[in-house]
Order: structure tokens, then sequence, then C-alpha cells
């Protein structure tokens, strides 16, 4: 809480001091605070979707173009009042965003980025080529802001909007991060497998926060365009969406304050060196953006995280640290709970999986069942196919042949988050954590099926009795696995035993009728694997069912009640333990000749 309370006091400080800069300050800096103002409104929004969601764009400006040309638009050719061109603004970025991104986000890797620079470019080339746009020459005359009678023509009172809405879109982001769907966006940056192994579709998120950052942008043309009250093509090309870019990496791409120092860093630096060059070259022109990229590249150098990031490590190296307390929340009511079906009914069937890859056979006509309230171990010798076996179930790959149904649905060829939606629940092989998220979010990221709110929600702090109701029952899982007293500890900072047991936690929080586990026990101490031994069954006993793929099979022995055994892709023997172990066949292909 002392952390906090400097926290709000750090902020309360900074917004009594730009609440009396347009007092003291000169025009020029009233001006140029405006400009840092809608530079970091374009730069929050790359802070979420590049920084949190891992989607790098080179095409912001071409969305600040399209919403200050839309209000220039409305308002120059049809009339209409700037609040209407604020609206006809954002619903246009908005659509623009969503088409843009419906066909560029399923791109991975180097395409996505070069995409947006194509689709930048010829943007900003459309705004040029128009003549309802003013083509080359732009559009002038663009009304000032009014707020009833009193005009925002002054720089000086359009410098109050501006920062009202930088803060709002900051208390927006910031609200959203801490939320349900805030969670899966900092879960983009573990793939598409962890999200819909949480019942969340990745695509979707990431179009959702595109399309947001994308309404940031198009605040921020709006303002520009009724600001300068003139606008052109030149300011929204793809050189400008890498000076969006590059506030957003030098503030600090982790941090939402980031947007704010590096949208201030950029401008200061070019209305620096636009000073002091013309006084040492009479190249200054074309030394400035030398200049200026060599300035960055060693801000880069020396500290990757942006100013935001050293200033962190800094705070940290000095003892300012996160505390690891308990979540403290006022109770309210459970989420609800699926009904478990009764013991002994079947949960899950396979019956003749067969997987190839190309000529290889990875599954075999694989046949076995799982029943209410048992722990079924699914072992073999490496190359068996336990692995592919275990993402046929999870419908992590799609099947070659066969039948699997999972409480009467038949989920063969249906996608992973819907299969999690009906209550089948996984851990990995290699843990899936996001280890920038303390365990408390990393738990409740788990419970993202059972609740519904969405961005604007979230941002308008509107879901704050479902937000307690998952922190509620992520706490309750963290007790339960005996990390109870740490849920605001960072989950990078665990051994890798400990986050396994994490993982486990995740997965419980969504509520699973059957709980399968990757080799959960691969990095535990003796007495953590007992630990481990003991939740399991505890978990058995509360009616939870469980498929375990475990290598260590002293702990799966004394665990199971069932154990079915693959060697080269097929079904080898089925049975209890005791039988298993005894099976020559089992002995030969995987315990060798000990008994």
């Amino acid at each position: 809480m002392n952390g906090n309370r400097k926290r709000m006091a750090w902020i309360a400080g900074v917004v009594v001091a730009l609440a009396l800069v347009p007092a003291v300050a000169g025009s020029f800096t009233v001006s140029l605070l405006n400009d840092i103002g809608i530079g970091a409104l374009v730069a929050l929004g790359l802070v979420l979707l590049t920084g949190v969601g891992g989607a790098t764009s080179f095409g912001q400006a071409a969305f600040v173009g399209i919403a200050a040309y839309a209000t220039a638009w409305l308002t120059t050719a049809q009339g209409l009042s700037p609040w209407l061109g604020l609206l006809f603004a954002l619903l246009l970025t908005g659509l623009s965003a969503l088409a843009i991104g419906m066909l560029t986000l399923r791109l991975g890797g180097h395409f996505l980025p070069l995409s947006t620079i194509a689709w930048g470019l010829s943007i900003a080339m459309l705004f040029g080529n128009v003549d309802a746009l003013g083509r080359h020459t732009g559009l002038s005359n663009i009304p000032a802001l009014q707020i009833g009678g009193w005009s925002l023509a002054d720089p000086r009172a359009m410098y109050y909007l501006i920062w009202v809405v930088v803060g709002l879109a900051c208390l927006f982001s910031h609200n959203l991060l801490q939320s349900r769907p805030g969670r899966a966006i900092r879960g983009l940056r573990g793939g598409a497998t962890l999200l819909a192994s949480v019942g969340a579709d990745a695509y979707r998120v990431r179009l959702t926060l595109f399309v947001t950052a994308a309404l940031f942008a198009g605040l921020a043309g709006w303002l520009y365009a009724h600001m300068n009250r003139f606008v052109s093509p030149s300011p929204f090309d793809v050189r400008m969406s890498i000076e969006y870019l590059l506030m957003a990496v030098a503030g600090g791409l982790g941090q939402l304050s980031g947007a704010l120092v590096g949208a201030a860093l950029v401008l200061v630096l070019k209305n620096g060196l636009q000073d002091v060059l013309p006084l040492l070259t009479q190249r200054a022109g074309q030394l400035e953006a030398v200049a200026f990229a060599a300035l960055f590249i060693l801000l880069l150098h020396f500290a990757r995280g942006g100013v935001m990031g050293l200033l962190r490590r800094w705070t940290r190296r000095r003892g300012a640290t996160q505390g690891a307390s308990r979540y403290e929340g006022a109770p309210v009511e459970p989420l609800a709970h699926r009904q478990l079906p009764a013991r002994g009914t079947p949960v899950l069937s396979v019956n003749g999986a067969v997987k190839r890859f190309g000529g290889l056979v990875a599954v075999n006509d694989v046949s076995f069942d799982v029943k209410a309230g048992e722990i079924v171990g699914l072992i073999g010798p490496n190359g068996a196919g336990k692995s592919t076996m275990f993402n046929l179930l999870t419908c992590t790959l799609p099947m070659s042949a066969g039948q699997v149904r999972f409480l009467e649905h038949d989920i063969a060829g249906m996608p992973q988050r819907a299969v999690a939606r009906l209550g089948l629940a996984r851990t990995f092989q290699h843990v899936k954590l996001r280890p920038h998220m303390s365990l408390l979010d990393n738990v409740a990221l788990g419970a993202h099926s059972r609740t519904r709110s969405g961005i604007l929600k979230a941002g308008l702090r509107l879901d704050r009795t479902e937000e307690s109701q998952i922190l509620q029952e992520a706490q309750r899982q963290l007790d339960r696995i005996g990390l109870g007293d740490r849920a605001h500890e960072l989950a990078g900072s665990l051994p890798l035993g400990t986050q396994r047991i994490l993982e486990i936690a995740r997965a419980l929080a969504a509520d699973p009728v059957l709980l399968v586990l990757d080799e959960p026990a691969a990095g535990l101490r003796r007495k953590e694997k007992m630990a481990l031994g003991d939740l399991l069954r505890k978990l058995r006993e509360e009616g939870v069912t469980i498929l375990i793929v475990e290598h260590d099979m002293d702990f799966v022995m004394k665990l199971v009640d069932r154990l079915v055994v693959m060697n080269f892709g097929s079904k080898l023997v089925e049975g209890v333990p005791s039988a298993v172990r005894a099976d020559e066949r089992v002995q030969a292909a995987y315990l060798g000749s000990v008994v």
C-alpha cells in the first residue's frame, strides 16, 4: 500500500504541474506540450499494441491521418460540428482498422510489420490523390473546437482539452490492463496455444487491441486537425509512423508512462536539434536525421527498456521491490461452478485415434476411456507418441482419423479454445506462464472463459464485481496449492518446479471437469512431488478427473488408478499399476528387466 500511495502522490504532482504550465510558460512551450500530448496518445496505443501485445505497427500515422481528414472534410465541406466530426473520425478509423486488421493480423513473423508499412504508405498516398481532400495541398480553414460559448482556438485553451484526453486515455488503459481482457492481452506474448488453453481466441484479442490502438490514434488525429486547423498528407506518412514508434520505444514499451516520457523525449530532442544544428553546420536538414538516429542508438544500447525501464531497474536496485502479499479484496459471491459428472461416468472416450505426419504414423489406432473421479496415467518410452496423443486430446493437433468424445461432445476438429470452454483444462510440458505478471494474475487468466467483460466495460471500470470474483477465485486456487501468501510476486521469480505447480492452479481456475497434465512432476524436488501427489489425490476426492502424462514412474505408480502404455504410436497395454508393472511387454519396452 505504501508503494501505491507514493505512486498516487507522483501522479498528483504531475497533474498539478501540467495544470499550472499555461500560467507560467510561453506560447512556444504550450504549443510543444500540445504536440507532446497528441504524440503521447498515439504512443500509448503502441505501448498496448506492440509493448504489451507484441504486434509491431509502422502504420499508426495513417490512422491519425484518417481521423484528421475525416473531421476536416466533415466540418469544412459539409459544415457540420467538430463534435460530430469526432464521432465520424472515430467511426471511420475504427472501421478502417477492423478491415486492415482482419486482412493482416493473421500474418506471422516479419510479415505483419512489413504489411503495416505497405498500408501506411498507401493510405498516405491516397490522401494526396483525392480531389475532395485537397490532394497534396490539403484542407484548410478547419473550424476551432468550442465548448459552449468558449472557443479553443487559442493553444492555451486547447492545451487543457488535449491533456484531459491524454489523462483519460491513460486511465482507460490502466483499467484495461488490470482486467479480464487485459490479462488476455498480456498473455498474447505467450502464444495462441496458451490463450486457447484458457478459452480465449488470440486472433480476436489481437484484433480488438489493434482497433483500440487505432482509436487512440484517431483521437490524436481529431485533436491535431482542430488544433492546427489545417491538414496535408505529409504528417501522416510512414516517417511519422516510425517517429511514433520511436516515442513508445524510447519511453519504454513495457509501461504506460513510457508513452508520455517517450513523446516528450522525442519532440524535445527534435526541436533541440533544429535549434542547435544550424549553428554548427549549413547542412542541418541532412544531419538532423543522422544525429537523431545516433542519439536513439545510444539510448537503446544503454536502456533497451527505454527511459522508464531504466528507471524501474534503478529503483529496484535501491530496494523498491514489489510486495508478495495476499489478495485482500472484499468478499463477493463466488464464480459459478460446473456440475461435475457422477463418479464412474465416462468423461473422455478415445476410439481409433490416428495421427499421420506425411508417411510417419505417430499415433496408430489408439483407444481408451477416462471415467469421472479417477486419475489415469499415459506413459511410454521416448518416441512412443504420448505427446502427440496429448495434443490430439486437447485439440492442439487435428486427428487424421478416429474419434474423441468429451462429455458426449465429439471434439475431434474443434478449436482448442472451444474444448477448454467445455471443461478440459491443461498444463504444458514447457511451462507457459507470463513471467512479468503476478502469480495472482497468471492464475486469474485461467478463469477467462468463466466471465464475459470486454474492453470497453473494463476500461470504464464497469467490471469491478466480476473482477473481484475472478481475483477471489485466483486467490482460492493459490491457497489450494500453498502459494497463497505470494499472490503479488512475479511468476518469473519462481523456480521451475513451483512454476509447474502454478500452472496447475491456473488450470484449476477454469473449474475443469478433466484436468490434463503434461509431465507436471518434471523439475520438482521430492517434497514438492509428494505435495503435488497429495494435491492431485485431493482433487480426485473432490470429483475432478485427471489424465497425466509423466516420465517419473515412481510418482505415477503411486498416484494413478489406471495406466495406458504406448509404444511406437500404438497402445501396448492398459490396466492397474501393479498389472502394468508386471507385464513383460512393458518391462521390455519401458522398464527393462526390473520389476
